[in-house]
């Protein structure tokens, strides 16, 4: 499956189409609250989208803070899942951060989840913790522990 992924700038069409994927994913099939869903830091974030067969399949956000790249809103619609697409907009991100001399990345991972980005070289820190209604964990890493990952 040919998958393109692309940083696509706030409100636009396409990021409009990953709002609405992440609604889908969030609200509607894992029960977020939607006021919990949309913040005033899709305003400011970097937004990534895959898309496949003509549409929006997944989407990321990633946000510049002074001590780290935060990920985020990483959404994959149902039907495309298990095909490497949140693998591929991760590289994409952390690769584009790497372009911009910034080496440290941080997210909150779904529990569920930790396997996936442990591949990627994060580390879980710190207590589990409930975010959106389901128990999440923080995770970071450094450039030095995922250069040889995800080149």
């Amino acid at each position: 499956m040919q998958i393109t992924v692309l940083i696509v700038p706030p409100f636009s069409t396409l990021c409009n189409a990953a709002f609405n994927l992440r609604r889908e994913v969030f609200v509607w099939e894992q029960k977020v609250p939607e006021e919990e869903e949309h913040d005033s830091d899709d305003l400011t974030a970097t937004h990534l989208v895959a898309i496949a067969e003509g549409e929006v399949v997944g989407t990321l956000r990633m946000l510049d803070k002074p001590e780290h790249i935060k990920i985020g809103r990483v959404a994959v619609r149902q039907a495309y899942r298990g095909n490497g697409i949140a693998k591929q907009m991760m590289i994409a991100a952390m690769d584009h951060a790497r372009a911009k001399g910034r080496d440290r990345f941080y997210l909150t991972a779904q529990s569920d989840k930790l396997g996936f980005y442990e591949r990627l070289g994060y580390v879980a820190f710190g207590p589990e913790f409930q975010d959106g209604g389901m128990p999440h964990y923080a995770m970071r890493t450094y450039e030095k522990d995922t250069a040889k990952l995800t080149s």
